[in-house]
């Protein structure tokens, strides 16, 4: 919901502005007929914002250019028409549509992942390259000691080719046994890559407190970019990086636990990480995530999900089934009530000691290198804002990461997991999205 400073658009964009406004004004005199004794919803609906400082609302020029409006996600395609475009979606409802977005099997199973691609092949035929709906011939598979066997050196083998990278990249070594827990994506406070951190910290305690703790050793991996003026996103990447410095210095951690930020992401980087994920951190608070498509990815490549009911997400663990789909954490609809109701963070920090043992420890300069302020505008931020609820989702996360432990300490069950995955992820190709737009919004046939 981007919007535009008035003054600054006019000042490098004069003549643009001119049409921006004669759009405008021709489109309100549209709207006039249609709500006639509605001024406030014509200033909702107006391109410029008039109230304080004056902006140009590019979703708002973007609703009266285009003869569709697609959501991306069900419940974002959902949210848009109940809420964030109501008024557009009121004066024109034949615009809004819904088509899921998707990404191409060609790149992110078959060029990027060769092993697993030649693995299903031998089993079901090489057609569903092209209709990875196809894909579903793998279920009959899912109990195949032989498939799980295979299925399983895949997974491993991409593991230390992206082990091999992380020690050229970084330095750090990694163990390729461990569960690779990855989380990639632009650095956001919504996309909750703190959240994230929110947990090893506390792994971290229990570790320092209690060595012989029999956790599941893990391999945290980040990666994203955060946009240049955005304070408190390169925050969170500083964090990242703190911590994993501390943890991955103390020998009380040996492999069982390692953090990992990889420089540099892009698409490019990012070839040999879904491959070798073992879990998918898609953690947004519910309701900001629009889809998402690395959430498409990992699947495709045999990850299990951990996930609030956000974007995609929905869809996904529609398709693979709730069984084999980590869910914790709020709804849009509960964040929503909570919000109007009135969220206290700190009702959530007092009751939870392991949530306040985290955040002190932060606070304590533990991870920087005894700077007790360096994060402090992070803390005070969730402490006193937490916009984005990562306290009231914080123990359920935390509840729902001991579910992953769980499952990943038997091997069979979880490569059963991984296999019906890949199976029912067919929706969310990129053919399909074609498909749908040709159907529903571009009126032509597919292919011509």
């Amino acid at each position: 919901m981007e919007k535009w400073s008035l003054p600054l658009f006019g000042q490098l964009l004069p003549r643009h502005l001119e049409i921006v406004y004669e759009i405008n004004r021709r489109f309100l005199e549209q709207a006039h007929l249609r709500f006639p004794d509605d001024e406030q919803r014509l200033a909702r609906l107006s391109l410029i914002d008039e109230a304080g400082d004056k902006y140009v609302r590019m979703a708002n020029l973007a609703c009266v250019g285009s003869h569709a409006i697609n959501g991306v996600a069900k419940l974002h395609s959902e949210l848009l028409k109940r809420d964030v475009l109501n008024d557009f979606y009121t004066l024109t409802p034949e615009k809004f549509h819904n088509i899921t977005n998707g990404v191409t099997p060609r790149r992110f199973m078959a060029l990027i992942n060769p092993r697993l691609t030649a693995l299903i092949s031998s089993r079901i035929g090489d057609r569903w390259l092209t209709d990875l709906a196809y894909l579903r011939k793998l279920e009959a598979h899912a109990d195949d000691g032989t498939l799980q066997a295979e299925w399983r050196a895949v997974k491993h083998a991409n593991k230390q080719e992206l082990a091999s990278c992380i020690r050229q990249q970084t330095g750090i070594v990694v163990n390729p046994d461990t569960l690779f827990d990855i989380q990639v994506k632009r650095l956001h406070e919504y996309k909750r890559q703190h959240l994230n951190v929110l947990h090893i910290v506390p792994l971290y305690r229990r570790l320092k407190q209690n060595p012989d703790l029999p956790l599941t050793a893990r391999t945290f991996i980040f990666g994203g970019k955060a946009a240049p003026g955005y304070f408190m996103a390169k925050l969170i990447i500083k964090l990242i990086n703190s911590v994993a410095e501390t943890v991955n210095q103390d020998p009380d951690m040996a492999d069982r636990l390692k953090v990992v930020f990889l420089p540099n992401f892009n698409v490019k980087n990012s070839q040999k990480i879904y491959p070798a994920a073992d879990l998918s951190e898609q953690i947004p608070t519910a309701g900001k995530e629009a889809s998402g498509t690395g959430n498409m990815k990992f699947p495709m490549n045999g990850a299990l999900t951990i996930g609030t009911l956000d974007g995609a997400n929905i869809g996904i663990r529609e398709e693979v089934a709730a069984d084999n789909f980590f869910l914790f954490g709020l709804s849009a609809d509960q964040v929503s009530t909570l919000q109007s109701e009135g969220y206290h963070p700190q009702a959530y920090y007092q009751s939870n000691q392991e949530l306040r043992a985290a955040i002190e420890l932060i606070d304590s300069g533990r991870f920087s290198d005894g700077n007790t302020s360096l994060f402090k505008p992070l803390t005070e931020s969730l402490l006193h804002r937490d916009e984005y609820m990562l306290f009231a989702d914080f123990q359920p996360y935390l509840d729902c990461q001991k579910e992953v432990n769980q499952a990943y300490r038997n091997q069979e069950h979880w490569t059963r997991m991984s296999i019906l995955n890949v199976a029912r992820i067919g929706k969310f190709s990129s053919d399909r999205a074609i498909r749908d737009y040709c159907e529903s919004i571009w009126n032509i046939e597919c292919g011509k």
